[in-house]
């Protein structure tokens, strides 16, 4: 059953769950005016997650990363805005909270949105242009329309990062950045913003947060340096700034004002602070009463309720709830903070899948987007893992050239192979028996490891290619192996005779290698762009496709008669095999894909990203239909048919299923 339009275009893939959080955009998490949900940024998409049922709710219409979020006072509207290319305008979606859905979708910065603010009354959307654009525009919600514009500051200045409307009323805001601070106000009838610029004195400060009180007297900036400065709104003088002594290593990022009237505060350096405005002699300053700290640097800080709970979000993409009374954490959600490197299942079970990244390895419950427990190794980069097909051992590949194999239900090491390669592994890949190992490295060798009880021996190293090894995949019956390099080849091994039975050449750079359901074609996937078709008798290009436009293909894998594609492009393809075409298209990363898998079940797709996201996707329904696979003996040649395998998914043993949350510290 092929899933064509009869148009001939593609449909767009279910997005069912996300693993991840975009730490890096300022302001990025918050809490729902009502206290019953989180809202944050996650590539090119919002996430709206169910604080009590966990479910999670997908807002997707950006075509770039998300750069700036914020929320109505009542919570009727979110707004958010994006990133694009140079030349190109940004869009800013201002969402209909209630109903999911695209209230309106405005249109006048370039390359990028800085800051969105609601006025009180939820009668205006400001919205602050990036560096290459430096203006600010007033919009009316109701109308969809821009109501007037200007230049943000003045051409001395530096380019501004913070923007916030007055707590009641709806024609006062205030705009901050480099050495530029701003109160605008809004002339309806004659549409413009007239600016007035504040007196610092001899204070020299880049703003990078704004908060106006609840009397709109004062407005509170934080700065690069380390301290907040308390502006008067009506006169535009300083009135103080502190702390004096003791400033916040690299700057204060983002900030709240509590009920009680003392600050919320959240640095770079990781510390999450309240302040309280005190005299210090003939002057006042702010001074520090409590402080915690988490892990990365604060961009979000955002109050639950009356300001008895409140949730950080952090540039490692972790995110935690404090409680205020005690002012201790709880990590509500974790995920990698760098790129993932790889991505695998353990055989015919759907519920449990590991990634690996830098400094560590983490196995997720699919389902539930839960971390089970990870294992950390400090300064060192996992380029691939694998489970063995009995599952007693999740072998990983290390840049330091030692295979590491760990126990999979508690993360404890079973056994290393020092030296296994002279620059680094890169790939590694394990037979059906779970003896043996085909690995590749930096330096374009294959190596092949016999693994027994008593311990690990090479068996054979094959030395074909010039370039790193960037993927291994074995054949049915272990008796072949494919290698795709960066050097251009793709080799077919005999791994009986351990000789090279075919080569294929390219003008690219190979990323990625799979077997047809009847194994007798590879397809591949490279730096130009291409989805290739190749025979394994002869070697021989049966079929070129334009897998991407603009970027490389650095995923792909294969079920039935489909498979999927993932690369720079950033977008989730699913083919037809035999068709060669597009049938859907998932958007969704902000980051570059840099693997992708299938469910054993068939009825998931997981798909990482070089920004640490992972995305769990709804495979088109219903599955496609496989047919019983003959596995050709040793030499045996096989015509290729146009029906897939059947498999049956067996049940994950128990022990898989009740594996407990546990962290594992493992010295390099």
């Amino acid at each position: 059953q092929s899933f064509k339009m009869a148009s001939g275009e593609e449909k767009t893939l279910q997005l069912v769950s996300t693993i991840g959080f975009n730490g890096n955009v300022r302001g990025g998490l918050l809490v729902h005016p009502l206290g019953e949900h989180l809202v944050y940024t996650l590539g090119c998409s919002l996430v709206v997650k169910e604080i009590s049922s966990k479910k999670q709710t997908f807002l997707s219409g950006h075509t770039n990363s998300v750069s700036c979020l914020t929320c109505s006072r009542m919570g009727t509207y979110l707004a958010s805005g994006q990133v694009t290319h140079m030349g190109f305008k940004a869009d800013i979606i201002i969402w209909n909270f209630a109903e999911r859905s695209i209230h309106c979708r405005l249109n006048l910065h370039k390359v990028k949105v800085e800051a969105v603010a609601f006025s009180p009354n939820d009668k205006y959307l400001a919205s602050l242009g990036g560096r290459d654009d430096n203006c600010l525009v007033l919009w009316d919600i109701e109308k969809k329309e821009a109501v007037c514009g200007s230049q943000a500051c003045v051409k001395s200045a530096g380019p501004v990062h913070a923007l916030g409307f007055c707590c009641n009323r709806d024609d006062v805001l205030v705009t901050g950045g480099d050495h530029t601070l701003r109160v605008w106000q809004i002339n309806p009838v004659s549409r413009k913003l007239e600016a007035t610029d504040c007196n610092l004195g001899p204070l020299k400060r880049v703003v990078t947060s704004l908060q106006v009180d609840q009397d709109d007297q004062f407005v509170l900036c934080g700065t690069t340096t380390g301290d907040i400065l308390q502006v008067n709104i009506s006169t535009h003088n300083l009135r103080c700034f502190g702390p004096q002594k003791g400033k916040f290593s690299q700057g204060v990022s983002t900030m709240q004002l509590l009920p009680s009237g003392n600050v919320l505060l959240g640095a770079g350096d990781g510390t999450v602070a309240e302040l309280q405005l005190a005299s210090l002699k003939d002057s006042l300053t702010f001074k520090i009463v409590r402080k915690a700290s988490v892990e990365g640097s604060v961009t979000s800080v955002s109050l639950r309720g009356h300001g008895n709970q409140f949730v950080v979000g952090s540039s490692k993409a972790q995110m935690y709830q404090f409680m205020f009374e005690s002012f201790k954490s709880t990590l509500l959600n974790a995920c990698h903070a760098s790129a993932i490197t790889d991505i695998c299942f353990p055989k015919d079970s759907s519920e449990l899948f590991a990634t690996s990244s830098t400094n560590d390895v983490r196995v997720w419950h699919a389902e539930t987007g839960k971390e089970l427990f990870r294992i950390m190794i400090p300064n060192l980069v996992c380029n691939a893992l694998t489970i063995t097909p009995d599952g007693h051992a999740m072998i990983t590949a290390w840049d330091d050239g030692k295979i590491r194999a760990f126990y999979p239900e508690s993360g404890r090491p079973m056994y290393t192979i020092h030296d296994a390669h002279n620059k680094g592994v890169t790939a590694l890949a394990c037979t059906s028996n779970s003896r043996r190992l085909v690995t590749g490295g930096g330096e374009g060798q294959v190596r092949v490891w016999d693994v027994t009880s008593r311990g690990q021996d090479i068996k054979r190293a094959l030395k074909e290619h010039k370039g790193a090894i960037t993927c291994i995949k074995l054949r049915r019956n272990d008796l072949e192996c494919v290698s795709a390099s960066n050097d251009g080849t793709c080799i077919i091994w005999d791994l009986v005779n351990f000789v090279r039975s075919q080569v294929i050449f390219a003008n690219t750079m190979f990323k990625a290698v799979c077997y047809n359901p009847e194994e007798c074609q590879v397809i591949t996937g490279g730096t130009d762009r291409k989805v290739g078709y190749w025979e394994t008798y002869d070697g021989g290009q049966i079929r070129e496709l334009e897998g991407s436009k603009t970027e490389s293909i650095n995923g792909m894998d294969l079920h039935g008669r489909y498979f999927v594609t993932g690369g720079g492009d950033k977008l989730v393809k699913v083919w037809h095999y035999d068709d060669g075409e597009v049938v859907y298209e998932g958007v969704g990363h902000s980051g570059e894909i840099t693997r992708i898998r299938i469910a054993p079940n068939g009825q998931h797709i997981v798909s990482v990203s070089s920004d640490g996201a992972i995305l769990r996707w709804k495979f088109p329904s219903p599955p496609p239909a496989l047919a019983p696979v003959v596995t050709p003996r040793s030499g045996q040649n096989t015509a290729c048919s146009s029906v897939g395998a059947k498999t049956n998914t067996p049940a994950l043993p128990s022990s898989s299923r009740d594996t407990q949350s546990r962290n594992v510290a493992i010295k390099a």
